[in-house]
C-alpha cells in the first residue's frame, strides 16, 4: 500500500487522538458490539476488539464497563449504523461512517458540514467503488518476533500485507477476513493495540497544501460530531 497509505494512516491517527469526544465514540462501538454479539468479551470477538481499542486510547475501566452494561438496556438498542457519502472542497471524496440514535439529526448535521465547506452529499453507493474496505491490525513488535515467519503463518488467515514502523507492526487484509485474522492472532498470543475496518481509496488524489487546509476543516467538523465514528477521503 506504500508511503501514501502510511501517510493517511498516520494523519488519521493524529486526528483521532485529538478528537475531544473520543470516549463517547469508543463507548458506542463497545455498546453496539455487546448488543450484537453478547456482553461477555470471552465469547464476543468484536467486543474484545472494541475494548482493546478503548484501552489503547486510555479509556477508563469504569467507562468501558458502563458501555457494556448499556447494551442490556434501551440505549443499546437505539444505535443504528449509517453511512454518508459526499464531495468536499476541491472535489475531495469523503465517506462518513456514523452510529446514531437519531438519523434525522445526524443527516442534517452532516449535510450542514458539507454545505458550509462548499460541497454536498451524493447518492448512497456512489463512492463505494472508490474505496477498498480493509481490516487493519496494530500491535507492538516482540523482541523475538520474526516478521517474515509471521507473514507466512498468517497468509492462510487472509493476511495481504505486513509493515513495521517505529516498533509497531501493521497487518492488512480484506475486510471479510477480519474475524479469521483476529482469531489467528489470538491463537498466537498476539494482543493487538488497535484493530478496525478502514476504507482505502482506490485512486488517491494529490492536493496542494492550501487545498488540504480547507479539506481538513471539513474533516475536523465531521469528526467532532458525536454521531460520526470515522471519516475517509481519497487524499493521497
Amino acid at each position: 500500500m506504500g508511503r501514501a497509505f502510511e501517510y493517511r494512516r498516520a494523519a488519521k491517527e493524529k486526528r483521532w487522538d485529538k478528537m475531544s469526544r473520543i470516549f463517547p465514540k469508543l463507548a458506542k462501538a463497545i455498546t453496539m458490539a455487546a448488543k450484537e454479539g453478547g456482553m461477555d468479551p470471552e465469547m464476543n470477538a468484536s467486543l474484545r476488539t472494541a475494548i482493546q481499542n478503548a484501552k489503547a486510547q486510555n479509556m477508563p475501566k469504569d467507562n468501558i464497563e458502563s458501555a457494556i452494561k448499556r447494551a442490556g438496556g434501551k440505549d443499546g438498542s437505539d444505535y443504528t449504523e449509517v453511512n454518508y457519502e459526499g464531495k468536499g472542497p476541491h472535489g475531495v471524496l469523503v465517506f462518513v461512517e456514523c452510529a446514531t440514535d437519531n438519523s434525522t439529526r445526524t443527516v442534517a448535521n452532516v449535510k450542514h458540514y458539507f454545505s458550509k465547506s462548499g460541497g454536498g452529499l451524493v447518492p448512497t453507493g456512489s463512492l463505494e467503488f472508490m474505496f477498498n474496505r480493509k481490516a487493519v491490525f496494530q500491535f507492538v513488535k516482540g523482541d523475538e518476533m520474526d516478521l517474515e515467519e509471521l507473514e507466512l503463518e498468517l497468509i492462510d488467515a487472509g493476511l495481504e500485507e505486513i509493515e513495521e514502523n517505529e516498533g509497531n507492526v501493521y497487518l492488512y487484509a480484506d475486510y471479510t477476513d477480519f474475524g479469521t485474522l483476529s482469531a489467528a492472532l489470538e491463537e498466537k498470543g498476539i494482543e493487538t493495540e488497535k484493530a478496525n475496518l478502514q476504507r482505502i481509496p482506490t485512486s488517491p488524489t494529490q492536493f496542494s497544501e492550501e487545498q488540504l487546509e480547507e479539506i481538513e476543516k471539513l474533516i475536523d467538523k465531521l469528526e467532532e460530531d458525536e454521531d460520526v465514528q470515522a471519516v475517509y477521503t481519497n487524499i493521497e
